[in-house]
């Protein structure tokens, strides 16, 4: 990731969204941090690969990582110089699947459809963070070649199908700020063949409902997506895919078979799946 130039905002804790007074910028990078973990990171991170992830100053960095460090949040291994996450970060990450009843409502319905559709195939469940999808929930069937993505799992936002549905179903305003975003951050050659893969995704929800990613995430991987929205207006815009090996998972076979069955589920889901009990 591109550096930050340092400016006025490395020093000034308010007003770094836009001039709004309201906005903690402290509190903003901290969360930064936090999030630049990712599932695989066993050994950990350095301030360096903090600073290199997040595009802060490493003396911002190296502050940030010291109070996360003091207040539980992180951990740190004198040995290797890195830390990783504490406790407390998981308890907020249960508190925030705990709060979205259609995660509990859908994985029944996930693991049905994971199981019709047969060996390799992995259903999941998953929200916008920043410049990827987050996975909330997964439904898999028994097999040594499925994927293995679990909760909390991260995948691209411009070039999976799970994020393109998502994209193809928020808001005008909140796709001009993601495909800024997803531009400023793509290699200047290849965003115009993934805008284009994100436009197509578009139509083919509009017209059908879900959209389809041959080879786009990953060269032997097919997948299908459709975006989720609650009638409660209180839970954020989610989106559902289903993908598996290329080879058990064919083009026509999505789009003819799987596709409408991934349809009816979030159409059954939205007729009563996700109401709070």
């Amino acid at each position: 990731m591109r550096k930050r130039t340092p400016s006025a905002e490395d020093s000034d804790d308010t007003g770094a969204a836009g001039g709004d007074r309201q906005f903690i910028t402290s509190l903003h990078r901290g969360l930064e941090v936090l999030s630049a973990f990712r599932p695989d990171d066993r050994a950990g991170l350095s301030n360096g690969d903090l600073a290199e992830r997040t595009g802060l100053p490493n003396s911002t960095v190296s502050r940030l990582t010291y109070t996360l460090l003091k207040t539980g949040y992180l951990l740190y291994d004198s040995a290797t110089g890195r830390y990783r996450m504490g406790v407390p970060v998981l308890s907020l990450g249960y508190a925030c699947l705990s709060g979205m009843p259609v995660r509990d409502a859908a994985q029944g319905y996930m693991q049905e459809l994971a199981d019709e559709c047969g060996e390799g195939v992995l259903v999941a469940l998953g929200g916008r963070d920043a410049n990827t999808m987050t996975y909330l929930a997964t439904a898999r069937t028994k097999s040594v070649i499925a994927l293995q993505l679990g909760v909390g799992s991260r995948i691209s936002l411009a070039r999976s199908a799970m994020g393109r549905a998502w994209l193809a179903a928020c808001s005008e305003e909140e796709r001009a700020e993601a495909m800024e975003s997803l531009e400023a951050n793509a290699d200047a050659e290849d965003w115009p063949r993934i805008k284009a893969g994100i436009e197509r995704s578009i139509q083919e929800v509009h017209e059908r409902g879900f959209c389809g990613n041959y080879g786009d995430w990953q060269p032997t991987v097919n997948s299908i997506a459709a975006p989720f929205r609650s009638s409660d207006p209180t839970e954020p815009l989610l989106a559902f895919n289903l993908g598996g090996p290329a080879s058990y998972l064919p083009k026509d076979r999505l789009e003819a078979e799987i596709g409408p069955k991934l349809v009816k589920l979030i159409k059954t889901l939205s007729l009563g799946g996700s109401v709070r009990q």
